[in-house]
């Protein structure tokens, strides 16, 4: 239990590493932000295909992996269309610095909330495989480095403090250690349905990468973004040939 919360507080700490870029060396290249991107889903979709699905198979039936599957999917999409409605009822005074304070806190919101299941996903790894719960736990910090860039970048052009900004992306990255004792519950409470819950973590990640991650990626450098990916998928997959 001590390396899951572990974990899953390192994972959520990303977030303030990459706030910590964008204070300290300003806005990133577009380039190595879809580098990171692109790095971040070429782990998670290997993370899916090599080992939640099979995990999940492996430990209960299709059904319950095509129905975790789905649940994750259904999830991430109402969590992204209720955001996607809030965000758009505040585009007033675009250019001025509420517009900037809106975004950078309804983006931060966002990804404290996409937190939640990540936390899931690293609680449901681990009690498959330790090496499982390990490198999902490395694809999620992987993945909220650039998240902590797209919460601190708003809120820095808005005029809030470097310290105010830092504390912002401490509290979002502790929603993915809620989100793993959340999950430690679930799988306590009901082990029979970790092979539920492996799905659903897989769901959420498949929706991440394709909603987010690749799109955001190769918007900003499709090259970069493909290499990015290539390199997460290879990285992934050789960890799993040597396991």
């Amino acid at each position: 239990m001590t390396e899951i919360v572990v974990s899953s507080i390192i994972a959520g700490l990303a977030t303030c590493l990459g706030a910590l870029v964008v204070l300290l060396l300003g806005n990133p290249k577009e380039k190595t932000v879809s580098v990171l991107f692109g790095l971040a889903a070429g782990i998670m979709l290997a993370v899916v295909v090599l080992d939640l699905l099979p995990s999940s198979l492996e430990q209960g039936s299709f059904r319950q992996a095509a129905a975790g599957f789905s649940i994750g999917i259904i999830i991430m999409l109402i969590l992204d269309l209720v955001l996607s409605q809030i965000y758009s009822q505040n585009q007033s005074s675009k250019g001025s610095d509420s517009y900037f304070l809106k975004m950078g806190y309804l983006v931060a919101t966002g990804i404290a909330l996409h937190d939640l299941p990540e936390g899931i996903a690293i609680a449901a790894g681990y009690s498959a495989h330790a090496n499982l719960g390990i490198i999902i736990a490395l694809a999620i910090g992987l993945h909220n480095i650039p998240e902590g860039m797209a919460t601190s970048t708003p809120l820095k052009i808005g005029g809030v403090t470097p310290l105010k900004i830092l504390m912002i992306n401490i509290v979002v990255s502790l929603f993915t250690p809620i989100g793993a004792f959340v999950g430690l519950v679930l799988i306590k409470t009901s082990p029979h349905q970790v092979a539920l819950l492996l799905a659903i973590a897989a769901g959420a990640m498949t929706f991440i990468v394709k909603n987010e991650l690749l799109p955001e990626s190769r918007r900003r450098h499709p090259n970069y973004s493909t290499l990015g990916g290539i390199i997460g998928f290879i990285f992934i997959l050789m960890l799993s040939v040597f396991h």
